[in-house]
C-alpha cells in the first residue's frame, strides 16, 4: 500500500469510459502570472494505492469528516461508494451540505472506489462490479470492448486488502459499515450481499443492473449466504426505469419491476434483513442517483438534530 501525493480528482462525472491519470497535477502560468492546474483538488480527501496481489493497483480515495480531528476519541461510520469519479465527490457534497456538521447527517468516513490504475471506467466496472461472463441474449446490453465476470474477485480483494487497510489506519467502526452503488455497482452490492453479506451491515442499491446475465443475481438466493449480524438493505429506482415509447423511459430491461421482485425474494428469504424498495418519481438512470444518495444518508446515519434546512 502506498500513499499517493498530490492527487488531483479529475471531474468526469460520467459513469463509463472515464480515464484517470495517476500523474500530478501540472502547473501553467500565462504572461500575467495567473497560475492553473488540471484538475480541482479536494480538501480533506487523501488518495492512497492498494496492490492486488495478481498484478493490479487501485486508488482508494477517503475523505474525512469535519470534526475527526477535534475527536480522536470517537470512532466513524464508513461508507464505501463504487464509481468514484462521479459518486465520491458527490457523497462528500451531500455530507459536508445536507449534513451540516452532523446535525442533519451524522458524521462518516467516506471511501471511495475508483477504477484500476491504467484502466478506463467502463473497462473496470465492466469486469470488477459483474458476476459472470454472460450470455449474450441481446448485444444491445454488453459491449465487445470489455470483459466480464470479475466480481467474485473484486469482492475478496476489498474484503482481505481493502477494508482491513482503511480500519486499521482510520477510526471506523467496523460494526456500522456501508455500501453504496449504482447500476453495474448496485448489482456488485446485491452479488456481495448474496455471497458474502458479512461485509456491510448496509447496502444502498441503486437501480442495480439485476438483469444483468438474465437475471443471475436473483436466481442465485435459493442458495444465498445468511447475514452474521442485522442488515438493512435499500433498494432505489427511478419511476423512468420501466419499459414505455416516451423519452427517458427504457425500450428494454423493466428495471422498476426487476427492483420490485428483488425486494420481495429478500423479504420471503427469511434472512435477517430489513428490506425496502423505493420509487423515486420524475427520475431516470441517469438522474435518480443524487435524490437516492441524499434520502441514504438522512435515513443511514440520521444526525443529533434538530433537523436544520438553513
Amino acid at each position: 500500500m502506498q500513499r499517493v501525493r498530490g492527487w488531483s480528482v479529475l471531474a468526469c462525472l460520467a459513469l463509463s469510459g472515464c480515464a484517470m491519470s495517476m500523474a500530478p497535477p501540472v502547473r501553467h502560468s500565462d504572461a500575467k502570472g495567473n497560475t492553473t492546474t488540471p484538475g480541482v483538488v479536494l480538501p480533506d480527501t487523501e488518495a492512497l494505492r492498494v496492490h492486488d496481489p495478481i498484478g493490479r493497483d487501485y486508488p482508494v480515495w477517503v475523505a474525512l469528516p469535519g470534526s475527526y480531528a477535534a475527536h480522536p476519541e470517537k470512532r466513524y461510520p464508513a461508507l464505501y461508494v463504487t464509481d468514484a469519479l462521479y459518486s465520491f465527490p458527490l457523497v462528500r457534497s451531500l455530507r459536508n451540505l445536507v449534513g451540516q456538521q452532523g446535525v442533519n447527517i451524522e458524521d462518516f468516513i467516506l471511501v471511495g472506489l475508483p477504477p484500476q490504475e491504467g484502466l478506463s471506467s467502463k473497462a473496470s466496472r465492466s469486469r470488477d462490479y459483474t458476476p459472470s461472463e454472460p450470455v449474450r441474449t441481446d448485444p444491445r446490453d454488453y459491449s465487445d470492448d470489455v470483459t466480464y465476470g470479475g466480481a467474485a474477485h473484486y469482492r475478496d480483494f476489498l474484503a482481505d486488502h481493502v477494508l482491513p487497510m482503511i480500519d486499521a489506519r482510520y477510526r471506523t467502526d467496523p460494526a456500522r459499515r456501508a455500501f453504496a452503488g449504482h447500476s453495474y455497482g448496485g448489482l456488485f452490492g446485491a452479488y456481495v450481499l448474496t455471497t458474502r453479506p458479512a461485509m456491510f451491515q448496509t447496502y444502498i442499491l441503486s437501480s442495480p443492473s439485476l438483469w444483468f446475465d438474465n437475471h443471475l443475481v436473483p436466481r442465485m438466493q435459493a442458495d444465498a449466504q445468511v447475514p452474521t449480524q442485522p442488515t438493512t438493505v435499500l433498494l432505489s429506482i427511478g419511476s423512468y426505469e420501466t419499459v414505455k415509447p416516451e423519452p427517458r423511459y427504457y425500450t428494454r430491461n423493466d428495471m422498476l419491476r426487476h427492483n420490485a421482485e428483488f425486494a420481495e425474494q429478500l423479504r420471503r428469504s427469511g434472512r435477517p434483513m430489513k428490506v425496502e424498495n423505493t420509487v423515486i418519481d420524475g427520475e431516470d438512470h441517469f438522474t435518480v442517483y443524487p435524490t437516492v444518495m441524499t434520502r441514504a444518508l438522512l435515513q443511514v446515519f440520521p444526525g443529533k438534530g434538530p433537523y436544520s434546512s438553513g
